[in-house]
């Protein structure tokens, strides 16, 4: 919906990875030196600098598989560029918990921070291209219940339920939803902000979709007080200066909130051929965006981070795969064009 978030059901279609599976298969370097992969093409994956940019590098991501089995030096060289980088983890509802928690763990050992993202509203997605989400309310709140353990006393950065706020202010959620929507985002975001090292940004739609003034009560409705901040451009493609402002705005009619800003394929801004259909899925000439950090030069913009993971497809579409699988050619073609 809006051109941005069919990809998210990459969460729901891909096989779930299990604690074990992430706590044996860290083999990265856990240093602040960590340069992100390397001098050499046959470089593992390691992790940035914390300094800048304190989130974990998952090395068992389909980007950094990718990068394994990948014998061209020059396309490994393009790969590098999405796999040396963290993404968002998007947990799988049945399996929530152990994922929370091997994402931790694994992300704690290398002395990083892991990034989860928060996908399972009931109703979500009014039904459509990523329709589904928890069974009703009662699950949603014992699905939240599981993250919060899962997580723990780890650190973790949570983007929060991306599209569920924008979709109650276009009346894609149909009305009779919208009360028990509030009280589970604001239930939501109290549970997870009971975990003492866990940072909550509630989902606040993006620069292409109307205005600061029509969404910003409901994000009070919502609970944004109580949580860290908010996040805009998810898995959408908007320019960082275009969230920005878009944030900006957004953040002086609610409090001055901080915001984060998903950079993970806004690097040519969106598409612009206006004949194109689903501009959405899988858009040709897209480009990475600036590297996830916390140096944004801006102590509103919290972050940069790369919510949606590049280089896995949007859906069946302009010759991609299924949602959620790699997408060879996309993801050579988003590093090559990358500034």
């Amino acid at each position: 919906m809006y051109g941005s978030y069919s990809g998210r059901v990459r969460a729901l279609g891909a096989v779930a990875v299990g604690a074990a599976l992430l706590l044996t298969g860290c083999s990265s370097d856990g240093g602040d030196g960590g340069s992100g992969g390397g001098s050499g093409s046959n470089a593992p994956v390691s992790q940035q600098p914390k300094g800048n940019d304190p989130f974990w590098v998952n090395p068992d991501s389909k980007a950094a598989k990718a990068l394994a089995e990948e014998s061209d030096s020059g396309k490994k060289d393009l790969i590098r560029k999405i796999a040396q980088q963290p993404a968002g983890e998007w947990l799988i509802p049945e399996n929530a918990k152990e994922q929370a928690k091997g994402f931790t763990e694994a992300a704690a050992k290398a002395d990083r921070e892991a990034i989860l993202v928060v996908y399972n509203i009931p109703h979500r997605d009014c039904g459509q291209f990523s329709g589904g989400g928890a069974a009703d309310g009662n699950a949603y709140r014992e699905f939240i219940k599981q993250v919060a353990e899962g997580i723990g006393d780890r650190p973790a950065t949570v983007v929060l339920e991306p599209d569920a706020v924008l979709h109650l202010v276009d009346q894609c959620t149909p009305e009779k939803f919208h009360e028990e929507r509030y009280d589970l985002l604001k239930g939501a975001i109290k549970t997870l902000k009971q975990q003492p090292k866990t940072k909550v940004y509630l989902d606040a739609g993006n620069a292409g979709w109307g205005k600061p003034d029509q969404i910003f009560e409901p994000l009070k409705w919502s609970g944004i007080d109580a949580a860290d901040g908010f996040s805009v451009n998810v898995s959408n493609f908007y320019s960082t200066e275009e969230s920005k402002k878009y944030g900006k705005e957004l953040s002086a009619k609610v409090g001055n909130k901080p915001f984060v800003i998903d950079t993970s394929r806004n690097g040519n801004g969106p598409v612009q051929e206006k004949s194109l259909k689903d501009p959405w899925c899988n858009p040709p000439g897209r480009a990475l965006g600036e590297a996830p950090t916390t140096e944004t030069g801006d102590p509103q913009v919290h972050a940069f981070l790369w919510v949606k993971r590049p280089g896995e497809s949007d859906g069946e579409c302009k010759g991609g795969p299924q949602a959620g699988r790699w997408f060879a050619d996309y993801a050579l073609g988003l590093a090559k064009n990358a500034k």
